[in-house]
């Protein structure tokens, strides 16, 4: 039975790291003494071990310890293992690039997708769907494939950011970009607003925060989904 928070983003304006998170992850990680960090993504090209040591300070708070999967001989087995998880933010393409390359994706969806409990920010939120092809990120490595881990049927948007009323600036929106996809991609996508996020009950998923995030689907006009209720289409 999936256990799994799936968040837009770490950190808040006006907050320190996963701080407006705390409270609902010290329920969803009750009874866990150990989690198992995965730094692969690397904002802004920061050192497995600092970004680990960023991580452990946030979860001290709530009298969890957090070990790098990194410091671990065999990877797999350290997943394995792990009484939770945690994928932090970054680049997706280097974070799908890295669980190809230490054969790890298969080995994460089995044990997620048997309970294992888990927490995605960011680029760790993006790689819950079913492929990585919604990421904002820059692609500055080249994964051997941009499937993911499919534990939801649909796809994430993080930090997904309505147009500015009033704003000069005449690039595309993200909307514009989520049409591009649908042009050549079915998969639903789901426009996940900083400061929400989605807890996963084995296959039920609820978008939780205070925003309404906005879905997506092929052929069909955007919809806001409110906060609180069962994400179906």
């Amino acid at each position: 039975m999936k256990k799994m928070i799936i968040a837009s983003t770490s950190t808040v304006h006006g907050s320190s790291y996963l701080e407006y998170l705390l409270p609902t992850l010290k329920t969803h990680f009750n009874g866990v003494k150990q989690l198992l960090f995965i730094p692969y993504a690397r904002p802004s090209g920061i050192s497995y071990d600092d970004y680990t040591t960023i991580a452990k300070n946030a979860f001290s708070i709530i009298n969890i310890d957090v070990k790098g999967i990194h410091e671990f001989e065999n990877a797999k087995e350290a997943i394995q293992d792990s009484e939770g998880i945690f994928t932090g933010g970054g680049n997706t393409f280097e974070l799908v690039n890295q669980l190809y390359k230490n054969d790890v994706l298969s080995t994460l969806k089995q044990v997620l997708d048997n309970g294992t409990p888990y927490l995605g920010t960011s680029a760790g939120s993006n790689i819950c769907g079913l492929n990585m092809k919604n990421t904002n990120d820059m692609p500055i490595v080249y994964p051997p494939s941009f499937t993911t881990l499919g534990c939801i049927p649909f796809n994430i948007n993080a930090h997904y950011l309505d147009p500015i009323e009033g704003s000069t600036h005449m690039g595309e929106t993200r909307e514009t970009r989520i049409k591009e996809f649908h042009v050549f991609n079915e998969a639903a996508v789901l426009g996940l607003r900083e400061g929400s996020w989605l807890e996963v009950v084995d296959e039920s998923v609820f978008l939780r925060g205070k925003l309404t995030a906005r879905l997506f689907e092929q052929n069909k006009q955007p919809i806001e989904l409110k906060s609180g209720g069962l994400i179906n289409f």
